[in-house]
C-alpha cells in the first residue's frame, strides 16, 4: 500500500507571519589548547546569513566547552517556539576527532569532546516533544580525525589517526507515552563536512569549503528541490575536491522536506 504523494512530503501547515522558526549555530574558533580556527567567522555570517533567508531565527554561540555546548543545546530544546515551528537546523562548527566536536578546552582525542550522540539525545522525540515529525537539520563542519595537509588550513584537533569510535550504535528504543508509540529518532538529516577518519579543509580568508558548497546549493536550489537532494548537490559540487567528501549520516528523514513547497 503505497502512501498519496503529498503524505510523503513534510508539511508547513502555519502562515509564515505566525511561523517562528528557529536555528542554532555553535561555532568554536579559540581554543585554549588547539590553533585557533582562521575563517570560521566568515563561516558563521555565510550560515547565519542564508539561515534568516530561509525564515529561521538563529541564535549564535561560539568558543563552548563540551559541557557549553550540552547545556546550550539543552536550551534551545526546550524554546517554546519549536511548537509553532515545521523544523529546525542545528549547525556546529570546530575542530574534531573521530568520536566527536571539540570543545575549547580540548587538547587531544579525548578530552573536552561533544559526543555527536548527545545532539541526536538532545533533539530526539523523547527530550524535544516539539519538534516531533518536524525535520531537524544536522550541519556539522569539523575533522573527523586524521590524514592532515598542508597546503590549507585543517580542522583537525590532533594529526594522529584515532581509533574508531564503537559509540555510533544507534538506540533502537521506542518510546511509549501512552497514546501511541514513536520512533525515539526519527526526522532527522545530517551532512557532515567529510568523511569519518579525514580532514575537512578552510581556507583563513573564504572560510570552510564545505560550508562555503552549502550555501552556494542552497540558493540556487532550496526554491524547487528537497533538502536530500540539495545535500546530494553539496556532495556531488566536491568531485573535483577529491580530499574531502561530505557525508549524509544518520539520516531519519521519512518525508522529503521542501523548505518552500508549493514553488
Amino acid at each position: 500500500h503505497c502512501l498519496p504523494p503529498s503524505s510523503q512530503i513534510y508539511p508547513i501547515h502555519l502562515p509564515r507571519e505566525t511561523r517562528t522558526r528557529r536555528a542554532l549555530l555553535i561555532c568554536n574558533i579559540e581554543f585554549e589548547h588547539l590553533s585557533r580556527r582562521d575563517g570560521a567567522e566568515v563561516d558563521v555570517e555565510g550560515m547565519t546569513k542564508l539561515l534568516e533567508g530561509l525564515g529561521y531565527v538563529v541564535e549564535v554561540h561560539r568558543n563552548l566547552t563540551s559541557q557549553g555546548m550540552a547545556t546550550v543545546m539543552t536550551d534551545f530544546a526546550d524554546r517554546k517556539e519549536h511548537w509553532a515551528s515545521d523544523s529546525t537546523f542545528l549547525v556546529f562548527m570546530s575542530h574534531g576527532v573521530r568520536a566527536g566536536l571539540c570543545g575549547t578546552k580540548s587538547r587531544d582525542e579525548t578530552t573536552d569532546i561533544l559526543s555527536l550522540d548527545t545532539i541526536y539525545k538532545k533533539f530526539d522525540n523523547k527530550h524535544c516533544q516539539a519538534l516531533l515529525g518536524k525535520p531537524k537539520v544536522v550541519i556539522i563542519q569539523s575533522c573527523r580525525g586524521g590524514k592532515v595537509g598542508s597546503v590549507i588550513l585543517s580542522d583537525s584537533a590532533d594529526p594522529v589517526t584515532p581509533t574508531p569510535s564503537s559509540a555510533h550504535t544507534i538506540p533502537a528504543g521506542l518510546e511509549d507515552d501512552a497514546v501511541f508509540e514513536v520512533h525515539l529518532e526519527s526526522d532527522f538529516a545530517t551532512l557532515h563536512s567529510s568523511t569519518p577518519d579525514t580532514v575537512s579543509w578552510r581556507r583563513s580568508v573564504t572560510g570552510s569549503i564545505f560550508i562555503q558548497c552549502l550555501i552556494e546549493q542552497f540558493r540556487n536550489h532550496a526554491c524547487n528541490s528537497d533538502l536530500q537532494e540539495i545535500f546530494r548537490k553539496v556532495q556531488y559540487s566536491f568531485g573535483n575536491f577529491p580530499r574531502q567528501l561530505p557525508s549524509q549520516e544518520r539520516t531519519t528523514m521519512l518525508r522529503k522536506f521542501y523548505l518552500f513547497p508549493g514553488h
